[in-house]
């Protein structure tokens, strides 16, 4: 199953290494959520046809991309161009899905006048500091 799951991924998913598109089903769209550092995020569960077994995507949006969700109803379909970001936390291994656009099948786009992909790059030979302020409320457990 696990390697069924991977050639899934690869056929729904295209794009460079670490920006990806994905096209499916508006199944959840939760509430905004906003931090006492003003910092707001936003989740959306995107079903993603597989064979037999569709996969529940969650991904988020954060700050002002949280705005992007308002134009969307559940039953919509959408694509949604997103990064792949992962980080490490007291040994644990976390990988986060952040869409920066959101485009409706019907031809709509939720995308605001700025177009780009949320990406900083750091030189190959520096490593940069992880931020955790933002994400200290974001923990899975």
């Amino acid at each position: 199953m696990y390697n069924q799951l991977i050639i899934s991924i690869n056929k729904t998913l295209k794009g460079s290494p670490m920006n990806y598109e994905l096209t499916g089903t508006v199944k959840i769209i939760q509430d905004p959520q906003t931090f006492a550092s003003g910092f707001t995020k936003r989740e959306l569960i995107v079903t993603v046809p597989d064979g037999n077994y569709p996969q529940d995507i969650s991904l988020e949006f954060l700050k002002d991309k949280a705005d992007l969700l308002n134009e969307l109803s559940v039953g919509d379909e959408v694509t949604v161009s997103f990064n792949l970001r992962g980080r490490e936390y007291n040994g644990k291994y976390y990988n986060n899905l952040t869409g920066w656009k959101l485009q409706k099948n019907n031809g709509q786009s939720a995308q605001p006048s700025q177009s780009y992909p949320p990406q900083t790059s750091t030189p190959p030979n520096q490593v940069s500091e992880p931020n955790f302020d933002d994400d200290m409320d974001d923990i899975p457990f």
